[in-house]
Formats: structure tokens, C-alpha cells, sequence
């Protein structure tokens, strides 16, 4: 084959060379394509054990991909790599309660709840990747973007704060009534379909109808689009490189994926991850406005000291209120 004819792959595509998009979109497709057509290929609940396996392989995949990053890009860019990976983890485990309390009002049953998941992650992966085109294309031509970006992640975190201990209903989510008003909607499943045929009660003529599955899909979908609005702004704070943003963003919710089985239960255990999680989100705020208004760029080894500081410092402040808790309850069951 003519070298002229691969010389596009050496083409500048949002500040990379295609070859590169090619490597990262590649090993995702990959990922994704064993994921659903060889380990999942059959209904099956994901057990204790795979989910640890495969979140291990996972969080193996993406510090591996970031060890690529820093030989290829440096290290400036692998260190931002790393931050934003973490950043976007942490902020993405926020999902773990609306997607339970989601499963949960429509009583999904474990074996039905990875194909959800496959499919909502894929949906949003590609709904990320254009609000971050978007989002580094803005603060590239109008740096004072940025200060918007910081007002917004301080009060995303002073709300977190405050609706801590407040939780919205399932049934009250506008979305949901809109779809039962305008869609035909099954009274059960029909396996891990989303959509299936049956005869309308009114003319005996088969119709499309759509499974309660599929309105579980929907809501975690616009879940994950309402977290991508404060998790996109929050990784823009930390680097503007649209590759590294979507690479971080992309390991980070694959990886979340199947780690989602363990995370519901841990994530419940975590009573202070909310505080630490709006305290991230005020931290990235500091950091960006403080940095456009001195005009100075503040070290990321700073930025991931910092994101793994605050993360740790939640951990452990919610391991003794959790086993306080758990006596208590204890004590109350034996009484």
C-alpha cells in the first residue's frame, strides 16, 4: 500500500494525531465487543467474583492505557491523565445511588441489570465525547469560560451538600411520566428485550411496545447526562486536552461498569462520600479560578495529591460512622 494513502492517520483530529484516537477507540471497541458478545453473551447474574475480576482488568486496562499516555504525551499529560481518571471514578460512583433507587423502582432483576448498564455507559460515552468537543473547543477560544465552569462546580458542590440527606423519588421524575403518556408500555419483561410486539387490546393488531427495561434505560441515561454536566466541567479544570479528558472519562465509566454490583452495597457503607465528593468539586473550582486569576498554572501532581487527599479523608471518616451505625442497630434488633 502507498505510504501517501496512511498519511491522514498523522492528521491533527482535536489536538492528536488520528492514529492515536485510533489506538484509544480501538481497544474500547474491543473492550466493549468481548464485554457483551463473549462474557455476557448469555442472561446471567454477575456474581461477587466477576465483578471483582473484571473490575480489576478494568482498573488494570486504564492505569495501563495512562502508562501509554505519559510515554507518548510526557509526563505533564499522563499525570493529567491519572487526575482526571480519578476525578471522573469519583464523581461517576455519585450515579451508584440514582441507578440503584432506578433498578430498584422497577424491580430489575440482577440478570437483566448489566445489559442496562452495557448500554447506558455506551450511550453516554458517546454523549460525553461531544459535550467535551464542545466544552474544550469553548475554553480554547474563550478562556473566560473557566470562571463559569469554576462558579458552576462551587455551587454543584454547595448543592451536593445540601441535598445530602435528600433523596427524589423514581416515580415523581417528569422524564418517566412523559414516556408512559407517549409510549405503549408492557406490564412485566420480556427477557432482556427492550422493545417487543403484541396485539393492542383496542384493534387485536400487533404493535411495538416498549418493555420496562427500556424505561429503565432511558432514565439512566438522562442519570448519566445530568452527572456528565458537573463531571465534564470538573476534568476541564484539570487539563483542556480533549484526548486526555475523553480517555479519562471513558476508562473511567467502563470501569464502573462492572464494579457497579459491588459499589451499590460499599457505596451505601461510604455515608461521608457525598461531603467528600462535593468537597472535590469545590476543590477543582478553587483550583481553576485561582489559576486564571493569578494567570499561573498549578501543578498537577498538586491536582492529584489533592483529589486523592480529599477522597481518602472521606473513606475514612465514613468507616466509624458506619460501624457506630451498624451497633446501634444491633443493639435495637436485640432489645
Amino acid at each position: 500500500m502507498d505510504a501517501s494513502a496512511l498519511s491522514f492517520l498523522f492528521d491533527d483530529f482535536l489536538g492528536q494525531p488520528v492514529w492515536m484516537w485510533t489506538v484509544f477507540l480501538s481497544i474500547v471497541a474491543v473492550v466493549l465487543a468481548l464485554d457483551l458478545g463473549v462474557l455476557h453473551k448469555d442472561q446471567k447474574e454477575i456474581g461477587v467474583g466477576e465483578s471483582v475480576v473484571l473490575s480489576a482488568f478494568y482498573f488494570a486496562l486504564a492505569v495501563a492505557f495512562g502508562g501509554w499516555v505519559w510515554w507518548t504525551m510526557g509526563p505533564q499529560a499522563g499525570l493529567e491523565y491519572y487526575t482526571g481518571f480519578m476525578v471522573e471514578w469519583s464523581l461517576s460512583l455519585d450515579n451508584v445511588f440514582a441507578i440503584s433507587m432506578i433498578f430498584g423502582y422497577f424491580a430489575v432483576p440482577r440478570k437483566y441489570q448489566h445489559r442496562v448498564l452495557f448500554w447506558g455507559i455506551l450511550g453516554v460515552i458517546v454523549m460525553r465525547g461531544a459535550m467535551i468537543a464542545m466544552g474544550a473547543a469553548l475554553v480554547s477560544q474563550f478562556s473566560w469560560v473557566l470562571y463559569l465552569f469554576g462558579a458552576f462546580l462551587l455551587f454543584t458542590g454547595l448543592k451536593i451538600l445540601w441535598m445530602a440527606d435528600k433523596e427524589g423519588g423514581v416515580a415523581d421524575n417528569p422524564l418517566l411520566g412523559l414516556l408512559r403518556r407517549r409510549l405503549r408500555v408492557t406490564e412485566g419483561f420480556h427477557g432482556e428485550r427492550f422493545w417487543v410486539r403484541e396485539r393492542d387490546p383496542a384493534t387485536g393488531r400487533l404493535a411495538w411496545a416498549a418493555t420496562p427495561l427500556f424505561l429503565c434505560l432511558v432514565l439512566v441515561e438522562a442519570v448519566d447526562l445530568v452527572f456528565a454536566v458537573d463531571s465534564v466541567p470538573a476534568i476541564l479544570g484539570i487539563t483542556t486536552d480533549t484526548y486526555v479528558v475523553f480517555a479519562a472519562n471513558a476508562f473511567a465509566l467502563l470501569g464502573l461498569r462492572p464494579l457497579f454490583f459491588l459499589m451499590a452495597e460499599l457505596v451505601a457503607r461510604l455515608r461521608h462520600l457525598k461531603a467528600a465528593l462535593a468537597a472535590l468539586l469545590v476543590f477543582i473550582a478553587a483550583k481553576m479560578v485561582y489559576g486564571e486569576v493569578l494567570d499561573t498554572k498549578v501543578g498537577v501532581e498538586w491536582s492529584l495529591g489533592g483529589v486523592l487527599l480529599i477522597l481518602g479523608a472521606g473513606v475514612v471518616a465514613s468507616l466509624p460512622a458506619y460501624r457506630r451505625e451498624k451497633k446501634a442497630e444491633d443493639a435495637e434488633q436485640q432489645a
